[in-house]
């Protein structure tokens, strides 16, 4: 099989929202709202400030996705690329889907001048974690913590 890996596009908004959904559904229990999360797709897709998603693609068809956004650091005067809303669909995984698109958006980093790689994992997503960790990314002496304001939705 051959997997190749390319930036996002608007035309991907609606495979990307579904797997933001089903991922925040298997790791966290959660149940997003569809048109939120669709409308929240398509302003990273327009505007690059955001960040930016890739998509795996095995024999052309979408199986994987990531985000990146951007982390100024001023300790380490660098951007530190932040790996989020990873996906893979569950018959692609263990098929090196998510290798294949950490290696290549890796490449970025370094070519770009990265000063390196974050993503946060739910803390009890063990499989997860044991993937990351295969792949050279190593548990930190930071706690995230958060306080996140209610959603306002938004009517066109």
């Amino acid at each position: 099989m051959n997997i190749e890996v390319r930036e996002g596009r608007l035309e991907d908004a609606e495979f990307l929202a579904e797997g933001n959904i089903a991922m925040a559904r298997e790791t966290e229990g959660l149940s997003l709202d569809r048109h939120t999360v669709l409308d929240g797709v398509r302003a990273v897709l327009e505007d690059a400030g955001k960040g930016t998603y890739f998509i795996a693609e095995a024999d052309g068809r979408p199986c994987g996705q990531l985000l990146i956004t951007h982390e100024w650091s001023d300790w380490r005067n660098g951007d530190v690329w932040w790996i989020q809303s990873v996906y893979v669909l569950p018959e692609m995984r263990r098929a090196g889907v998510f290798r294949q698109l950490h290696s290549e958006v890796r490449r970025m980093a370094m070519e770009a001048g990265a000063v390196g790689l974050r993503l946060y994992v739910e803390r009890h997503n063990e499989t997860a974690q044991n993937t990351y960790t295969r792949l050279g990314m190593s548990l930190t002496g930071y706690v995230v913590m958060e306080e996140m304001f209610p959603v306002q939705l938004r009517t066109a």
